[in-house]
């Protein structure tokens, strides 16, 4: 816990030196329309497995016949083995403007019961879209990084997962995705972060680069560009565009509290109103002991045996009270972020106190931010 004030503590010691906002370009803080990349899926089976393969699992059974039914060879499904085979499920993704004969990497993941993928090889296997349509091919040994080994006696040591592996370049591209980019009049760019103000600046920027009129923000994610009517000019003008400097807005003033963690984001922009905290800590140690009494024993006969009563226990409850002296500090109009951490740590408070805090100022309506709990 003192480690993340300390965190905070030396973000708000920084805080006077910051240097002004720098300006961004287009093509860091936005993305077009349209140009992005397109989710691939596919099954296929994976063989020369050292024995960490499916056995004798029905689907992989059934795939291995009908794999090799395809080169004329008809055998019953009780003719095969599977424990040098593993059923597998395979995901890409295809980029943008990929065109027929690139290569793109695939990642390949056990569906069955297999232990590992080293040293396996995936046979042919279609990758399909969204829309059904195969737009490539994988095939190609598989890479594993993790490792799995298991003992006579049944103890077994695993690291990283070994049944999941990547096959770099392992799909060859067999269709393009149609895109409008070349048929539309216009140009739209996606924010990476909503926000009004940047978007005004950067319809503002263009218009002052290529002529008013050229740029119109739709709202806070989106702003409209007008485009070449000739195609051939689109590239280069999209490149210049990309390439524009802009001044990004800075974000709203946000508080982000990690609940599991313990870990505090507290922006730049964070002030508070005219306030008072006072922050105290009480202690209560509760110890519980019992104390066992054994009753009065009895005489039986002439000095010869003696018959003990039954133990009795009696609770013993030890109840200590430490409280230390509340210790308040003031927060006067406009405070920054740099007084807020450097009064809350003068206090000695631990990441927990601070959360309460911040709620209580926030309460109070004297916190003039946004304060997230994820």
């Amino acid at each position: 816990m003192k480690k993340i004030i300390s965190f905070i503590l030396f973000c708000g010691f920084f805080q006077p030196f910051i240097l002004p906002a720098q300006a961004d370009r287009i093509k860091d803080i936005t993305s077009l329309a349209g140009i992005r990349p397109n989710q691939l899926v596919g099954y296929g089976i994976v063989v020369g497995l050292a024995g960490t393969g499916d056995g004798n699992t029905g689907i992989t059974l059934q795939s291995l016949q009908s794999l090799v039914a395809r080169f004329g060879i008809t055998s019953s499904v009780d003719g095969f083995n599977g424990d040098n085979a593993a059923a597998v499920m395979l995901t890409a993704d295809l980029p943008p403007f990929s065109k027929p004969g690139q290569t793109i990497d695939v990642t390949v993941s056990t569906i069955g019961g297999s232990e590992s993928l080293k040293g396996g090889t995936l046979l042919m296997s279609p990758l399909l879209g969204s829309d059904g349509e195969t737009y490539a091919i994988a095939q190609g040994n598989v890479v594993v990084g993790g490792l799995g080994v298991e003992g006579a006696d049944n103890s077994s040591l695993t690291v990283n997962i070994p049944t999941v592996g990547r096959i770099p370049k392992g799909a060859s591209v067999e269709r393009i995705v149609q895109t409008a980019f070349l048929d539309t009049d216009f140009v739209i760019l996606n924010l990476h972060q909503g926000d009004f103000s940047t978007a005004f600046n950067i319809s503002k920027t263009i218009n002052e680069t290529f002529g008013d009129g050229m740029a119109m923000p739709l709202d806070k994610n989106s702003i409209r560009v007008r485009a070449p009517n000739d195609p051939s000019q689109k590239v280069g003008f999209v490149s210049m565009l990309e390439n524009l400097e802009v001044e990004k807005a800075s974000p709203p003033a946000k508080i982000i509290i990690n609940s599991r963690t313990g870990t505090i984001v507290i922006s730049g922009d964070v002030k508070v109103m005219p306030a008072a905290v006072a922050h105290g800590s009480l202690k209560v140690t509760v110890n519980e002991d019992i104390n066992v009494d054994q009753a009065d024993a009895t005489a039986v006969g002439a000095g010869a045996n003696a018959n003990a009563g039954p133990a009795v226990q009696n609770p013993d409850t030890e109840i200590e009270v430490e409280e230390d002296v509340a210790k308040a500090f003031l927060f006067g109009q406009g405070v920054s972020l740099s007084d807020i951490v450097d009064s809350i740590n003068a206090v000695g408070a631990t990441s927990s106190d601070l959360v309460a805090i911040l709620e209580a100022l926030r309460e109070a309506g004297a916190l003039n931010a946004e304060l997230i709990v994820i």
